[in-house]
């Protein structure tokens, strides 16, 4: 049953440039597409922001009563370098330098990205709603063929282009009329285009479609990843893929479409009127989106060569989750600048929670434990556009409250369900310390207090094998697991 606070959940809507009352077009049913990854090289921490607040959007959403189905793409095929219609196929030039092929590259990076995500708490959504590019081909063709009929495309040498003049609402979503976006287009390296706006549906491989000819084309430009179609050899443009994909398993229109804020310009304003021109609907009724990660007070990216990758993170002391809590810290459509200090006080904030959460008691029951003052304060921040900052805030005020334990514990667990920092195998739970651990301190503390340096640290270094940390203090020492 949906909550009866339901009214009171606010999203910024970018389409209509405000803070909108939430409410989906089928009762207690909300369909959700978000842009996934493209699969050429690892997902940078700067990528992996909007997925955590995508998941928590969707957590919320649950938590509100809510059925959410979740779709979201992962681009094998067709984003070419820049961000363009112009130049190398990102996996091609991915396989390329590194010597495999655009399948393999795919492969690698789309498990790598999946591995990730689950360290981070993320809930991805399961196959078929987690789809690929290359796995909705037809569907992408028929689209276009679609457009075709309806006289939104043209074609030119090197493939099939939708032609931005002749859909009305184009720039809606940005803010841009069309004449303003030609105004402030590139110069553009393909002449044939109509307008700068317009852009690719299909590509093709070769000029005109045609295939490769053995006698005029050299070997090494044979394309990796290409179909037939009715306008001959190629690929899809970028955008088609997400509109296609999203149609088949959401219907259009469909409630919250997601993504990052650079997908505003170019990237969804595309997919608007590709599907808007199709379908004669609107693609979705919310349009959210997440502001970048900075470093250095400049967009974390591939192409800037300015990232870091979980697993940089992780050789730093820095856990997944601790990487999450960092991110639940700012909103998610203010800039978030990475300091390694900024990410190992989140980390030292989530050990503390660990820590203080371990000696309370479990609840005699969970749902009817939760101290329900402080639970309304709580989500009240979260229904506030997903303040998540000021809902943490809350978090650390109800912790040092002097409220029962028991409170605190079905409390918090019920928070984490939104949150994911995975503190149910915390809360109330006791460390229990293998005897043979005991025995390597025991052992470690003795050689400490004779000075003999080395033996302590192997004896430290063996512990951490073993999973387990030890803090000096004085005239004691405490064992703690070391958190995965």
């Amino acid at each position: 049953m949906v909550y009866s606070v339901l009214v009171m959940l606010k999203l910024w809507n970018s389409l209509s440039r405000t803070r909108e009352a939430f409410g989906p077009l089928e009762d207690n049913s909300v369909r959700m597409y978000c842009c996934g990854p493209t699969v050429y090289a690892r997902a940078h921490i700067g990528n992996f922001r909007a997925y955590v607040v995508w998941d928590v959007l969707k957590r919320m959403l649950e938590h509100e009563g809510y059925s959410v189905t979740h779709c979201m793409n992962i681009t094998d095929v067709g984003h070419l370098v820049g961000d363009s219609d112009e130049g190398e196929d990102k996996m091609l030039k991915a396989a390329r330098e590194q010597g495999q092929t655009a399948w393999e590259i795919a492969k690698t990076f789309e498990k790598l990205y999946i591995d990730d995500a689950k360290k981070l708490g993320i809930i991805l959504p399961e196959p078929p709603l987690l789809c690929r590019a290359t796995d909705h081909i037809t569907e992408q063709i028929k689209l276009i063929q679609l457009l075709e009929d309806k006289g939104y495309t043209y074609k030119i040498t090197d493939g099939i282009y939708f032609d931005t003049s002749k859909f009305a609402d184009y720039g809606k979503l940005s803010g841009q009329r069309l004449e303003e976006k030609q105004a402030g287009a590139r110069v553009e390296a393909n002449p044939e285009k109509h307008n700068p706006s317009d852009f690719a549906l299909w590509k093709f491989s070769y000029p005109n479609g045609r295939d490769f000819d053995p006698n005029q084309d050299d070997e090494s430009t044979r394309r990796q990843m290409e179909w037939e179609s009715p306008w001959g050899l190629g690929f899809p443009g970028w955008h088609v893929e997400c509109s296609a994909m999203s149609k088949k398993y959401l219907g259009q229109p469909f409630d919250i479409h997601c993504g990052g804020v650079d997908h505003i310009p170019v990237h969804h304003e595309n997919e608007i009127a590709q599907s808007v021109a199709a379908y004669a609907v609107p693609l979705a009724e919310y349009w959210v989106h997440s502001e970048f990660l900075t470093v250095d007070s400049q967009k974390m990216s591939k192409s800037l060569n300015n990232f870091y990758t979980l697993d940089d993170c992780i050789n730093r002391g820095i856990e997944p989750l601790a990487l999450r809590y960092f991110y639940l810290g700012a909103h998610y459509r203010q800039k978030l600048n990475f300091t390694w200090e900024a990410a190992q006080a989140s980390q030292s904030a989530l050990n503390k929670l660990r820590e203080l959460s371990r000696t309370w008691v479990n609840p005699t029951d969970e749902k009817n434990d939760i101290n329900q003052g402080w639970n309304e304060k709580f989500f009240s921040e979260l229904r506030d556009d997903l303040n998540t900052p000021a809902a943490l805030g809350v978090m650390w005020e109800m912790v040092k409250s002097n409220i029962p334990t028991e409170q605190k514990s079905a409390t918090l667990k019920e928070w984490d369900k939104v949150l994911g920092l995975n503190l149910d195998q915390y809360i109330a739970q006791t460390v229990a310390i293998p005897e043979n651990v005991k025995q390597i301190a025991s052992r470690r503390w003795e050689a400490r207090n004779n000075k003999d340096w080395d033996t302590a640290d192997a004896l430290r270094m063996e512990l951490e094998n073993l999973g387990w940390s030890m803090e000096d203090s004085g005239t004691e020492y405490k064992l703690k697991p070391k958190i995965s």
